[in-house]
């Protein structure tokens, strides 16, 4: 048979691009790809709806009759899985938490890394700390949203910010403490602790992007702006503590 030639009962050698693929076959690839993929569970179902709608109506403002209509659920799944709505808040809170802990620890690791033998600047060990958020607050998701409005409702929440926050994120973030410290030799520990205080709050405001800035501004900045956020946020945190850092040695 003659090179090129197409033998019949093999649709493979149909349609041709100039590659050697075919659209067709590729479609089909994807599919068998998707078709793949885990399902998502009762549990996943429940979590994203309860994440979505706590972000949007605050916890006593979402029922759970609300949340598992909006998974296609029944209430049986909810006791079985989270067993109260609190912990089911909980649950959400810890879920996305464990990858922004897992991906800020890396991080500082690799700024650590990258200074030794000498600390990181206080520059780098910011950085580490806001870009998790930052970079997934710019590219991801609808879900990766709700959980940022969620994480400024709890924060500021005197009912919920002290006991969640800190069960999700407080080792991590007394370890971006002490790296702090390490980056500002001879400042004073109370300093630095008032100083991430202010951090967490301006970012917890930025993430609630409540279109209060685009007000004040009267249209000149955007709450929603990730990139203009980014640029200025860690450069103005750092700056900060490196204030508070040379107060406390003049006193």
């Amino acid at each position: 048979m003659p090179v090129g030639a197409r033998r019949r009962g093999q649709p493979w050698a149909r349609n041709r691009t100039r590659n050697g693929f075919r659209p067709e076959l590729e479609s089909s690839l994807y599919e068998r790809r998707t078709m793949t993929r885990p399902k998502r569970t009762t549990k996943d179902k429940l979590m994203d709806a309860a994440e979505r709608l706590f972000a949007r109506r605050g916890f006593h403002g979402a029922s759970l009759r609300d949340i598992t209509a909006a998974a296609g659920v029944d209430l049986a799944p909810v006791n079985y899985h989270f067993g109260s709505k609190k912990r089911l808040l909980a649950a959400v809170l810890e879920r996305r938490g464990k990858v922004l802990n897992e991906e800020r620890l890396r991080r500082l690791a690799e700024v650590r890394l990258s200074a030794a033998p000498r600390a990181p600047s206080t520059e780098a060990v910011v950085g580490a700390f806001l870009d998790p958020i930052l970079d997934r607050l710019a590219h991801a998701g609808p879900g990766w949203h709700s959980y940022f409005s969620l994480i400024a409702f709890v924060n500021n929440s005197p009912e919920w910010g002290r006991k969640l926050m800190g069960k999700t994120f407080d080792g991590t973030v007394r370890e971006f403490i002490q790296a702090v410290m390490a980056s500002l030799p001879g400042a004073a520990p109370e300093g630095i602790f008032w100083g991430y205080n202010f951090l967490t709050g301006a970012l917890t405001l930025s993430l609630a992007e409540t279109g209060r800035l685009d007000a004040l501004s009267d249209g000149l900045c955007r709450s929603n702006d990730v990139a203009a956020l980014k640029e200025r946020l860690g450069p103005y945190v750092a700056a900060g503590l490196r204030g508070l850092a040379r107060a406390s040695k003049q006193r």
